[in-house]
Protein backbone atom coordinates (compact mmCIF):
# COMPACT_ATOMS: atom_id res chain seq x y z
CA UNK A 1 0.00 0.00 0.00
CA UNK A 2 1.23 3.78 -0.95
CA UNK A 3 2.45 5.19 2.69
CA UNK A 4 1.00 8.97 2.82
CA UNK A 5 4.05 10.76 2.34
CA UNK A 6 3.86 8.52 -1.16
CA UNK A 7 0.11 9.52 -1.73
CA UNK A 8 1.63 13.02 -1.19
CA UNK A 9 4.01 12.93 -3.60
CA UNK A 10 1.48 11.80 -6.46
CA UNK A 11 -1.11 14.60 -5.30
CA UNK A 12 1.72 17.31 -6.12
CA UNK A 13 2.85 15.96 -9.41
CA UNK A 14 -0.34 14.76 -10.55
CA UNK A 15 -0.60 17.92 -12.21
CA UNK A 16 2.79 17.28 -14.05
CA UNK A 17 2.72 14.00 -14.71
CA UNK A 18 -1.62 14.29 -16.42
CA UNK A 19 0.01 16.90 -17.94
CA UNK A 20 2.49 15.04 -20.21
CA UNK A 21 0.39 12.09 -20.32
CA UNK A 22 -0.44 12.15 -24.00
CA UNK A 23 3.57 12.46 -24.25
CA UNK A 24 4.48 9.91 -22.26
CA UNK A 25 1.65 6.88 -23.64
CA UNK A 26 3.49 7.15 -26.95
CA UNK A 27 6.36 7.31 -26.14
CA UNK A 28 6.07 4.52 -24.17
CA UNK A 29 3.89 2.46 -26.65
CA UNK A 30 7.20 2.86 -28.79
CA UNK A 31 9.55 1.74 -26.06
CA UNK A 32 7.11 -1.22 -25.37
CA UNK A 33 7.38 -2.63 -29.32
CA UNK A 34 10.08 -1.52 -30.11
CA UNK A 35 11.53 -4.37 -27.33
CA UNK A 36 8.71 -6.85 -27.98
CA UNK A 37 7.74 -6.45 -31.90
CA UNK A 38 5.63 -9.51 -31.17
CA UNK A 39 3.57 -7.47 -29.01
CA UNK A 40 2.22 -4.90 -31.03
CA UNK A 41 2.26 -8.46 -34.08
CA UNK A 42 0.26 -10.48 -31.72
CA UNK A 43 -1.70 -9.28 -28.66
CA UNK A 44 -2.32 -5.34 -29.56
CA UNK A 45 -4.42 -4.18 -31.76
CA UNK A 46 -2.66 -2.22 -35.21
CA UNK A 47 -5.44 -0.66 -35.78
CA UNK A 48 -5.91 1.30 -32.19
CA UNK A 49 -2.41 1.60 -32.17
CA UNK A 50 -2.66 3.49 -35.67
CA UNK A 51 -5.22 5.92 -34.79
CA UNK A 52 -3.98 6.62 -31.08
CA UNK A 53 -7.07 4.96 -29.38
CA UNK A 54 -4.97 2.91 -27.27
CA UNK A 55 -2.63 5.40 -26.17
CA UNK A 56 -5.65 7.61 -25.09
CA UNK A 57 -6.82 4.54 -22.82
CA UNK A 58 -3.94 4.20 -20.92
CA UNK A 59 -3.41 8.15 -20.09
CA UNK A 60 -7.57 7.90 -19.22
CA UNK A 61 -6.88 5.15 -16.69
CA UNK A 62 -3.09 5.80 -15.34
CA UNK A 63 -4.82 9.57 -14.64
CA UNK A 64 -8.13 7.89 -13.25
CA UNK A 65 -6.14 5.42 -11.02
CA UNK A 66 -3.91 8.27 -9.60
CA UNK A 67 -7.09 10.55 -8.82
CA UNK A 68 -8.90 7.34 -6.91
CA UNK A 69 -5.62 7.14 -4.88
CA UNK A 70 -5.12 10.47 -4.13
CA UNK A 71 -8.85 11.53 -3.38
CA UNK A 72 -10.93 9.17 -1.01
CA UNK A 73 -13.97 10.26 -2.50
CA UNK A 74 -13.02 8.63 -6.26
CA UNK A 75 -13.53 4.89 -6.43
CA UNK A 76 -11.68 3.32 -9.39
CA UNK A 77 -12.78 -0.08 -9.15
CA UNK A 78 -15.23 0.39 -12.58
CA UNK A 79 -11.97 1.20 -14.73
CA UNK A 80 -10.21 -2.16 -12.62
CA UNK A 81 -13.01 -4.21 -13.40
CA UNK A 82 -13.20 -2.91 -16.88
CA UNK A 83 -9.40 -3.26 -17.65
CA UNK A 84 -9.22 -6.56 -16.07
CA UNK A 85 -11.80 -8.85 -17.83
CA UNK A 86 -10.49 -7.23 -21.07
CA UNK A 87 -7.10 -8.50 -19.95
CA UNK A 88 -8.91 -12.28 -19.15
CA UNK A 89 -9.77 -12.11 -22.65
CA UNK A 90 -6.51 -11.31 -24.01
CA UNK A 91 -4.71 -13.70 -21.63
CA UNK A 92 -2.66 -11.16 -19.77
CA UNK A 93 -0.35 -12.98 -17.17
CA UNK A 94 1.21 -11.73 -14.14
CA UNK A 95 5.00 -11.89 -15.70
CA UNK A 96 3.58 -9.58 -18.38
CA UNK A 97 3.17 -5.98 -15.33
CA UNK A 98 7.55 -5.85 -15.10
CA UNK A 99 7.66 -5.38 -18.76
CA UNK A 100 5.19 -2.97 -18.44
CA UNK A 101 6.53 -1.23 -15.79
CA UNK A 102 10.19 -0.87 -17.36
CA UNK A 103 9.03 0.69 -20.55
CA UNK A 104 6.14 2.99 -19.06
CA UNK A 105 8.64 4.60 -16.43
CA UNK A 106 11.82 4.67 -19.01
CA UNK A 107 9.04 6.84 -20.88
CA UNK A 108 8.21 9.16 -17.66
CA UNK A 109 11.74 9.54 -17.34
CA UNK A 110 12.45 10.40 -20.68
CA UNK A 111 9.65 13.31 -21.10
CA UNK A 112 9.40 14.84 -17.38
CA UNK A 113 13.31 14.19 -17.20
CA UNK A 114 14.76 16.09 -13.87
CA UNK A 115 11.63 16.53 -12.70
CA UNK A 116 11.31 13.05 -12.10
CA UNK A 117 13.46 12.98 -8.20
CA UNK A 118 14.41 9.81 -6.93
CA UNK A 119 10.98 10.77 -4.68
CA UNK A 120 8.67 11.01 -7.27
CA UNK A 121 10.40 7.37 -8.66
CA UNK A 122 9.46 5.74 -5.87
CA UNK A 123 5.93 7.06 -5.07
CA UNK A 124 5.07 6.25 -9.07
CA UNK A 125 6.37 3.21 -8.95
CA UNK A 126 4.41 2.24 -5.20
CA UNK A 127 1.24 3.26 -7.29
CA UNK A 128 1.80 1.41 -10.59
CA UNK A 129 2.74 -1.96 -8.64
CA UNK A 130 -0.53 -1.22 -5.96
CA UNK A 131 -2.60 -0.89 -9.42
CA UNK A 132 -0.74 -3.90 -10.99
CA UNK A 133 -1.22 -5.96 -8.10
CA UNK A 134 -5.08 -4.96 -7.81
CA UNK A 135 -5.56 -5.97 -11.55
CA UNK A 136 -3.81 -9.29 -11.03
CA UNK A 137 -6.10 -10.41 -7.96
CA UNK A 138 -8.54 -9.25 -10.09
CA UNK A 139 -7.93 -11.34 -12.90
CA UNK A 140 -7.10 -14.38 -11.02
CA UNK A 141 -10.10 -14.16 -9.65
CA UNK A 142 -11.90 -14.15 -13.37
CA UNK A 143 -9.50 -16.80 -14.17
CA UNK A 144 -10.50 -19.50 -11.57
CA UNK A 145 -14.17 -18.98 -12.63
CA UNK A 146 -13.90 -19.47 -16.01
CA UNK A 147 -11.71 -22.71 -14.74
CA UNK A 148 -8.87 -21.73 -17.40
CA UNK A 149 -5.60 -19.95 -16.74
CA UNK A 150 -3.72 -17.36 -18.63
CA UNK A 151 -2.17 -20.21 -20.84
CA UNK A 152 -5.38 -21.67 -21.46
CA UNK A 153 -7.42 -18.77 -22.68
CA UNK A 154 -7.73 -20.18 -26.22
CA UNK A 155 -10.18 -22.24 -27.47
CA UNK A 156 -11.06 -23.58 -30.65
CA UNK A 157 -14.61 -23.25 -32.31
CA UNK A 158 -16.18 -23.93 -35.36
CA UNK A 159 -18.38 -21.86 -37.53
CA UNK A 160 -21.90 -23.43 -37.56
CA UNK A 161 -24.09 -20.47 -39.48
CA UNK A 162 -23.08 -17.50 -41.12
CA UNK A 163 -26.22 -15.37 -41.32
CA UNK A 164 -25.77 -11.64 -43.71
CA UNK A 165 -27.42 -9.31 -42.09
CA UNK A 166 -26.67 -5.86 -44.18
CA UNK A 167 -23.95 -6.05 -46.53
CA UNK A 168 -21.65 -4.88 -44.44
CA UNK A 169 -22.62 -6.88 -40.80
CA UNK A 170 -22.38 -10.66 -40.80
CA UNK A 171 -24.04 -12.74 -37.39
CA UNK A 172 -21.62 -15.95 -36.94
CA UNK A 173 -22.82 -18.89 -35.06
CA UNK A 174 -20.29 -20.61 -33.09
CA UNK A 175 -20.18 -23.94 -31.70
CA UNK A 176 -17.72 -26.67 -30.24
CA UNK A 177 -16.54 -28.60 -32.72
CA UNK A 178 -17.14 -31.86 -30.76
CA UNK A 179 -20.38 -30.72 -30.20
CA UNK A 180 -20.29 -30.30 -26.66
CA UNK A 181 -21.87 -27.05 -25.33
CA UNK A 182 -19.81 -24.00 -25.14
CA UNK A 183 -20.52 -22.25 -21.70
CA UNK A 184 -22.90 -20.17 -20.56
CA UNK A 185 -22.45 -16.64 -20.68
CA UNK A 186 -23.90 -13.40 -19.05
CA UNK A 187 -26.30 -10.79 -21.19
CA UNK A 188 -23.78 -8.41 -22.00
CA UNK A 189 -20.65 -10.01 -22.47
CA UNK A 190 -18.03 -10.36 -24.98
CA UNK A 191 -15.54 -12.89 -26.35
CA UNK A 192 -12.31 -12.07 -27.89
CA UNK A 193 -11.08 -13.66 -31.55
CA UNK A 194 -8.04 -14.12 -32.45
CA UNK A 195 -7.37 -14.67 -36.24
CA UNK A 196 -3.92 -14.89 -38.29
CA UNK A 197 -3.91 -12.39 -40.75
CA UNK A 198 -2.29 -12.79 -44.77
CA UNK A 199 0.78 -11.03 -43.12
CA UNK A 200 1.45 -13.91 -40.57
CA UNK A 201 0.42 -11.18 -37.48
CA UNK A 202 -1.86 -12.41 -34.66
CA UNK A 203 -4.28 -10.00 -34.07
CA UNK A 204 -7.40 -9.47 -31.63
CA UNK A 205 -11.13 -8.21 -31.42
CA UNK A 206 -13.62 -8.27 -28.85
CA UNK A 207 -17.02 -8.75 -30.47
CA UNK A 208 -20.49 -9.12 -28.25
CA UNK A 209 -22.55 -12.18 -27.60
CA UNK A 210 -26.11 -11.30 -29.15
CA UNK A 211 -27.07 -15.04 -28.28
CA UNK A 212 -27.51 -17.71 -30.10
CA UNK A 213 -29.03 -20.85 -27.43
CA UNK A 214 -28.28 -24.50 -26.98
CA UNK A 215 -24.68 -24.36 -26.26
CA UNK A 216 -23.61 -22.13 -29.37
CA UNK A 217 -22.54 -18.19 -28.79
CA UNK A 218 -23.28 -15.90 -31.75
CA UNK A 219 -21.73 -12.18 -32.46
CA UNK A 220 -22.27 -9.77 -35.22
CA UNK A 221 -19.15 -8.40 -37.31
CA UNK A 222 -19.14 -5.16 -38.77
CA UNK A 223 -16.98 -5.06 -41.70
CA UNK A 224 -13.71 -2.18 -40.26
CA UNK A 225 -10.65 -2.83 -39.43
CA UNK A 226 -8.20 -5.89 -39.97
CA UNK A 227 -10.12 -8.66 -37.61
CA UNK A 228 -13.67 -7.89 -38.93
CA UNK A 229 -12.47 -7.66 -42.39
CA UNK A 230 -10.45 -11.19 -42.46
CA UNK A 231 -13.80 -12.46 -40.44
CA UNK A 232 -15.91 -11.39 -43.93
CA UNK A 233 -13.42 -12.82 -46.17
CA UNK A 234 -12.21 -15.80 -44.99
CA UNK A 235 -15.13 -17.15 -41.81
CA UNK A 236 -17.46 -19.50 -43.42
CA UNK A 237 -19.33 -22.53 -42.04
CA UNK A 238 -17.20 -25.11 -40.99
CA UNK A 239 -13.86 -22.67 -40.20
CA UNK A 240 -12.03 -22.76 -37.43
CA UNK A 241 -11.71 -19.82 -34.89
CA UNK A 242 -9.50 -19.10 -31.82
CA UNK A 243 -11.81 -17.43 -29.12
CA UNK A 244 -11.53 -16.49 -25.51
CA UNK A 245 -14.05 -17.98 -22.79
CA UNK A 246 -17.03 -14.72 -21.76
CA UNK A 247 -15.86 -12.04 -20.16
CA UNK A 248 -17.09 -8.18 -19.68
CA UNK A 249 -18.29 -6.43 -16.71
CA UNK A 250 -21.43 -4.34 -18.00
CA UNK A 251 -24.11 -7.43 -18.10
CA UNK A 252 -27.76 -6.65 -17.12
CA UNK A 253 -28.52 -6.92 -13.56
CA UNK A 254 -30.71 -9.34 -12.34
CA UNK A 255 -33.44 -7.37 -10.13
CA UNK A 256 -36.62 -7.93 -11.98
CA UNK A 257 -38.63 -5.08 -9.99
CA UNK A 258 -36.54 -2.40 -11.68
CA UNK A 259 -37.14 -0.78 -15.35
CA UNK A 260 -34.49 -0.90 -17.97
CA UNK A 261 -33.63 1.26 -20.89
CA UNK A 262 -31.47 -0.12 -23.08
CA UNK A 263 -30.20 2.04 -26.22
CA UNK A 264 -27.59 1.34 -28.95
CA UNK A 265 -26.82 2.49 -32.34
CA UNK A 266 -25.47 0.74 -35.79
CA UNK A 267 -23.73 -2.79 -34.31
CA UNK A 268 -23.74 -1.71 -31.12
CA UNK A 269 -27.36 -3.87 -30.95
CA UNK A 270 -25.80 -6.76 -30.12
CA UNK A 271 -25.39 -6.57 -26.57
CA UNK A 272 -28.62 -5.57 -26.40
CA UNK A 273 -29.90 -8.21 -28.06
CA UNK A 274 -28.26 -10.72 -25.62
CA UNK A 275 -29.74 -9.05 -23.33
CA UNK A 276 -33.35 -8.71 -24.91
CA UNK A 277 -33.17 -12.96 -24.98
CA UNK A 278 -32.34 -13.08 -21.29
CA UNK A 279 -35.22 -10.85 -20.73
CA UNK A 280 -37.65 -13.03 -23.03
CA UNK A 281 -36.67 -16.11 -21.66
CA UNK A 282 -37.35 -14.98 -17.92
CA UNK A 283 -40.79 -14.07 -19.21
CA UNK A 284 -41.15 -11.63 -16.10
CA UNK A 285 -43.24 -8.47 -16.51
CA UNK A 286 -40.18 -5.76 -16.21
CA UNK A 287 -40.89 -2.17 -18.25
CA UNK A 288 -38.44 -2.21 -21.17
CA UNK A 289 -37.63 0.76 -23.00
CA UNK A 290 -35.41 0.00 -26.16
CA UNK A 291 -34.39 2.75 -28.35
CA UNK A 292 -31.86 1.70 -31.67
CA UNK A 293 -30.63 4.40 -33.44
CA UNK A 294 -29.11 3.89 -37.92
CA UNK A 295 -28.94 5.23 -40.46
CA UNK A 296 -31.27 3.42 -42.73
CA UNK A 297 -33.15 0.21 -42.71
CA UNK A 298 -30.88 -1.17 -45.22
CA UNK A 299 -28.11 -0.92 -42.72
CA UNK A 300 -30.21 -1.98 -39.24
CA UNK A 301 -28.62 -5.29 -38.34
CA UNK A 302 -30.62 -7.74 -36.66
CA UNK A 303 -33.86 -5.42 -37.28
CA UNK A 304 -36.76 -8.08 -38.02
CA UNK A 305 -35.30 -10.02 -34.67
CA UNK A 306 -34.86 -6.82 -32.71
CA UNK A 307 -38.61 -6.43 -32.98
CA UNK A 308 -40.12 -9.79 -32.30
CA UNK A 309 -37.72 -10.21 -29.52
CA UNK A 310 -39.43 -6.67 -27.73
CA UNK A 311 -42.93 -8.06 -28.71
CA UNK A 312 -42.06 -11.01 -26.65
CA UNK A 313 -41.55 -9.27 -23.48
CA UNK A 314 -44.74 -7.87 -22.22
CA UNK A 315 -43.66 -4.60 -20.80
CA UNK A 316 -40.93 -3.77 -23.60
CA UNK A 317 -41.49 -0.89 -26.30
CA UNK A 318 -39.11 -0.30 -29.12
CA UNK A 319 -38.38 3.38 -30.75
CA UNK A 320 -36.29 3.86 -33.70
CA UNK A 321 -34.62 6.27 -35.55
CA UNK A 322 -33.37 6.64 -38.99
CA UNK A 323 -31.00 9.37 -39.87
CA UNK A 324 -30.65 8.89 -43.55
CA UNK A 325 -33.88 7.66 -44.33
CA UNK A 326 -35.04 9.73 -47.53
CA UNK A 327 -38.04 12.05 -46.99
CA UNK A 328 -41.24 10.72 -48.10
CA UNK A 329 -40.65 6.77 -46.93
CA UNK A 330 -43.37 5.74 -44.80
CA UNK A 331 -42.23 5.37 -41.60
CA UNK A 332 -43.42 2.32 -38.79
CA UNK A 333 -44.98 2.49 -35.92
CA UNK A 334 -42.60 3.35 -33.35
CA UNK A 335 -39.76 4.43 -36.07
CA UNK A 336 -38.53 7.93 -36.77
CA UNK A 337 -36.10 10.20 -38.81
CA UNK A 338 -33.31 11.97 -37.66
CA UNK A 339 -30.90 11.56 -34.71
CA UNK A 340 -32.36 10.09 -31.53
CA UNK A 341 -34.29 12.59 -29.46
CA UNK A 342 -35.47 10.82 -26.20
CA UNK A 343 -37.52 13.88 -25.15
CA UNK A 344 -40.50 12.11 -26.53
CA UNK A 345 -39.89 9.08 -24.96
CA UNK A 346 -40.85 8.18 -21.10
CA UNK A 347 -38.31 7.23 -19.17
CA UNK A 348 -38.36 5.85 -15.62
CA UNK A 349 -36.92 7.56 -12.87
CA UNK A 350 -35.56 4.32 -10.97
CA UNK A 351 -34.14 2.60 -14.39
CA UNK A 352 -31.23 0.95 -14.83
CA UNK A 353 -29.87 2.05 -18.27
CA UNK A 354 -27.13 0.48 -20.49
CA UNK A 355 -25.46 2.32 -23.93
CA UNK A 356 -23.61 0.73 -26.68
CA UNK A 357 -22.85 2.32 -29.08
CA UNK A 358 -20.48 5.05 -30.68
CA UNK A 359 -18.69 7.36 -27.67
CA UNK A 360 -20.02 10.91 -28.56
CA UNK A 361 -23.55 8.77 -29.60
CA UNK A 362 -23.55 7.20 -25.61
CA UNK A 363 -22.11 10.77 -24.45
CA UNK A 364 -25.42 12.74 -26.03
CA UNK A 365 -27.50 10.09 -24.96
CA UNK A 366 -26.83 10.19 -21.41
CA UNK A 367 -27.19 13.71 -21.65
CA UNK A 368 -30.40 13.31 -22.64
CA UNK A 369 -31.28 10.55 -20.11
CA UNK A 370 -29.86 13.16 -17.58
CA UNK A 371 -32.52 15.54 -18.91
CA UNK A 372 -34.96 12.85 -18.31
CA UNK A 373 -34.86 12.53 -14.62
CA UNK A 374 -32.00 9.49 -15.02
CA UNK A 375 -29.16 9.99 -13.22
CA UNK A 376 -25.56 9.28 -14.58
CA UNK A 377 -24.92 6.97 -11.66
CA UNK A 378 -27.64 4.75 -13.03
CA UNK A 379 -26.30 4.72 -16.92
CA UNK A 380 -23.71 1.83 -18.05
CA UNK A 381 -21.84 2.68 -20.80
CA UNK A 382 -20.27 -0.41 -23.61
CA UNK A 383 -17.85 1.18 -26.18
CA UNK A 384 -16.39 -1.42 -28.63
CA UNK A 385 -12.98 1.06 -27.90
CA UNK A 386 -9.48 -0.30 -25.93
CA UNK A 387 -8.92 -0.83 -22.68
CA UNK A 388 -5.11 -0.41 -21.16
Amino acid sequence: MLTEPQRSVIRDTLPAVGGAIDEITPNFYRRLFAAHPELERDLFNRGNQAVGAQQRSLAASIAMYATAVVDDEVSARTMLERVANKHASLGVAPDQYPVVYAHLFGAIAEVLGAAVTPAVAEAWTALYWQLADELIAIEQGLYAAAAITPETVWRTVVVAERQQETPRTVAFVLADPSGAPLPDFLPGQYISVAVRLPDGARQIRQYSLSGAGEGRWRVGVRRDGEVSSHLHEYAFEGVELQVSPPFGDIVLDSDPATPLVLVSAGIGITPVLGMLYHLAEEEGSRRVVVAHADRTRATHAHRTELAELVARIPGAELHTWYDDLPDGYPLAEGESRGRIDLSGVEIPGDANAYLCGPLPFMSGTADQLEVAGLPRERVWFEAFTPSV
